[in-house]
């Protein structure tokens, strides 16, 4: 039999989950996914009493919350601080909560409620709260972009998947590098896969990405992902600076989002739903390919 040769094919290097919106990521090696993205991503959010949801844009420490799913539980670190445990399935009554344009119900924490509106508030030191996302509430992805493709999202800005190349990271750094400025890593980036092997943004040109070792599994690269002040706040600190934007908006001024900086992909997920209801699982090593579009 004849291998099917495609423009593009890659590896996946790195699977990041965010549990919590906002708050750092967890690198992992392999992650069930459904037609709302990876398993556990965005899954819980930080909102204000009036349900609006938080972010690094305004709160930057959030970048300090590190999440960490032990067993049964979520566990929630900062520094001097005591971990925050709350249970997975967490959930007591419904509130409202509001993401961007999208405002939904969502589980409050029942019983763990007030341990974690007091732990975020002092790790944030403003008035804040902790919600999980009630899976029987309809948020998709925007129509536009997506298409007639069933793109559910939980607590995500608004799509199942962020798909970034390891290459163009490397291309910003010896940006950044002749710009003499320090290099940085994936996680300023926020993104669900990392793919190796392939070209700097050749996930900007690609139609859809065959997960070759989970017949049927596509993903599709929908939207640029346009860029936020969240690049350059520093992981490791919290501490907001400005060289990744600048080096960004020297040559990443995107004419699909009017002039808006993008860096990488946000995709949905097709054909997930296997006749066996067994979910599929991504794991670092398996091989992503797909054929380029230049219209």
């Amino acid at each position: 039999m004849t291998e099917t040769a495609f423009d593009v094919q890659g590896q996946i290097a790195q699977l990041w989950i965010y549990p919590v919106k906002s708050c750092a990521g967890i690198a992992v090696q392999q992650a069930v996914l459904t037609r709302h993205g990876l398993q556990w991503d965005r899954h819980w959010m930080v909102v204000d009493p009036q349900g609006e949801f938080l972010t690094q844009r305004s709160h930057p420490r959030m970048a300090l919350i590190r999440p960490e799913i032990a067993e049964e539980h979520l566990l929630l670190h900062f520094p001097g601080q005591e971990p925050l445990q709350v249970p997975l399935r967490a959930g007591g009554g419904l509130r409202r909560a509001r993401v961007w344009k999208d405002t939904v119900q969502a589980w409050d924490l029942g019983e763990w409620s007030e341990a974690a509106r007091q732990w975020l508030s002092r790790a944030l030191q403003t008035d804040c709260a902790l919600v999980r996302f009630d899976p029987a509430q309809a948020r998709q992805a925007n129509e536009h972009w997506a298409g007639d493709d069933d793109a559910p999202v939980h607590f995500a800005d608004g799509y199942p998947l962020l798909v970034l190349s390891d290459a163009a990271v490397e291309d910003l750094n010896q940006r950044l590098v002749q710009a003499g400025e320090a290099v940085v890593d994936v996680r300023r980036f926020r993104p669900n896969i990392v793919i190796a092997g392939v070209q700097a943004h050749d996930e900007d040109l690609v139609e859809q990405l065959q997960v070759q070792e989970l017949p049927g599994v596509r993903l599709r690269p929908c939207k640029p992902c346009t860029r936020c002040p969240i690049p350059d706040i520093d992981p490791e600190t919290g501490v907001p600076g400005t060289a990744v934007g600048d080096a960004m908006r020297a040559y990443r001024q995107d004419p699909r989002m009017d002039g808006a900086i993008t860096f990488g992909m946000n995709a949905v997920v097709l054909g997930v739903d296997a006749e066996d209801g067994r979910a599929p699982v991504l794991a670092v090593g398996q091989t992503l390919a797909g054929d380029l579009q230049f219209a």
